[in-house]
């Protein structure tokens, strides 16, 4: 397995770049960037002509990670060669989110096979349920480790888009399939956000979408802990805001649900994944260094399950609300990321609207909001 880089700044282009490819031979691109770059209809054929041999894939982000950092309004484009893995990439267009899990169950039956081993998933990030497209992939591959994210807009909940060869466009969800013995994978996710206020009972939900606590309408309720200033400028400044689902009987945080959109006629808030009915749900919020720690918790997970030192890739997908908390250091979680899979392992990835990771030290793949993900790849010598 081979992995290079090539990392464009806002004010460059790919004509910036030297004239001949660094990975020529490479199988696989992700691409990682602004809807500004990702708007260029030039974009595909100079990334096929750099990259002939190549399935290219990518989407739209809230912020590009690279090994140096974090970048806004760039592209980040990791090449990869692999020596014995196969791949397989699938697509599909989900119009709403309705259809999320159905879209899933499709894909996952053209990816289906024993030598299945880990799959790389992009999503719009705007008009998909996160949890029912895993559980729809879930159903149909079982504990295969998922891994990626939906893609983001630098938190402008306009519109996302997604690459995929030669075309980009709204509404797709993109999945890797890789295969074989030689491929050696592994994950980490962790927060670092802390819950506060009284808990609340979800009283009634649809799916993603709630619209009663404790019997009371969600929205009016929402807008009344997080303040008047905040209230103003929803849903955007719900991302300092997310839900604790929090386990009944237990304090822990079972999961963390991120703001997407609001109906104030119908008083409701929709988040990235869903919300059910019977759960108990706090408020959130953290510090820079809670939130670094948990990047680099994530980060030793992915080390404590690995049995190798050798080079390797990790896509870091992490949630474009730890990015509004952190702001001008946001690059630290990144650096704590790199301290801990050391300089031999390759980082790229980006700010996102949802992660896609398995649970710590589980096959139990999430849909997770607020949190570093990191799904690491290699292969055996």
């Amino acid at each position: 397995m081979l992995v290079r880089q090539e990392a464009l700044t806002a004010k460059m282009s790919i004509k910036d770049l030297p004239s001949s490819s660094p990975l020529p031979n490479a199988n696989l691109v992700l691409v990682f960037g602004s809807v500004r770059r990702f708007g260029d209809a030039k974009l595909p054929a100079q990334l096929k002509e750099r990259y002939p041999s190549a399935q290219i894939v990518g989407c739209t982000t809230s912020g590009e990670i690279g090994p140096h950092g974090v970048s806004d309004d760039s592209l980040q484009i990791t090449a990869i060669a692999w020596d014995k893995t196969m791949q397989r990439v699938t697509y599909a267009r989900a119009n709403n989110m309705q259809s999320s899990a159905d879209t899933a169950v499709n894909l996952a039956k053209q990816l289906k096979s024993e030598s299945l081993r880990t799959v790389l998933l992009f999503s719009d990030g705007l008009h998909i349920n996160g949890s029912e497209l895993l559980q729809g992939f879930q159903s149909v591959l079982g504990d295969i480790p998922i891994v990626g994210g939906m893609a983001g807009d630098n938190a402008e909940f306009s519109r996302t888009l997604q690459l995929l060869n030669d075309s980009v466009e709204e509404g797709l969800v993109i999945a890797i399939g890789l295969y074989g013995d030689h491929l050696i994978t592994a994950s980490g996710a962790l927060g670092g956000w802390k819950p506060y206020g009284p808990p609340r009972k979800i009283t009634k939900s649809e799916k993603n979408v709630v619209y009663e606590m404790d019997g009371k309408p969600a929205l009016p309720l929402y807008r009344m802990y997080i303040g008047e200033q905040n209230a103003k400028t929803l849903p955007g400044s719900g991302l300092r805001f997310p839900f604790a689902v929090i386990e009944e009987g237990k304090r822990e945080v079972e999961k963390v649900r991120t703001l997407l959109s609001i109906d104030a006629s119908k008083n409701s808030l929709t988040f990235a994944g869903n919300v059910e009915e019977g759960e108990t749900v706090r408020l959130c919020q953290t510090t820079h260094d809670r939130l670094v720690e948990g990047a680099g918790g994530a980060a030793k997970l992915v080390t404590g399950n690995l049995n190798t030192n050798q080079p390797g890739l990790a896509l870091c997908v992490s949630c474009v609300g730890r990015k509004l908390v952190m702001a001008d250091q946001i690059a630290d979680e990144i650096h704590a990321v790199q301290q801990t899979l050391g300089n031999q392992t390759v980082l790229t990835g980006f700010y996102s609207y949802g992660e896609f990771c398995p649970r710590p030290n589980t096959t139990d793949n999430v849909l997770h909001n607020q949190t570093m993900t990191i799904g690491y790849l290699s292969e055996a010598i």
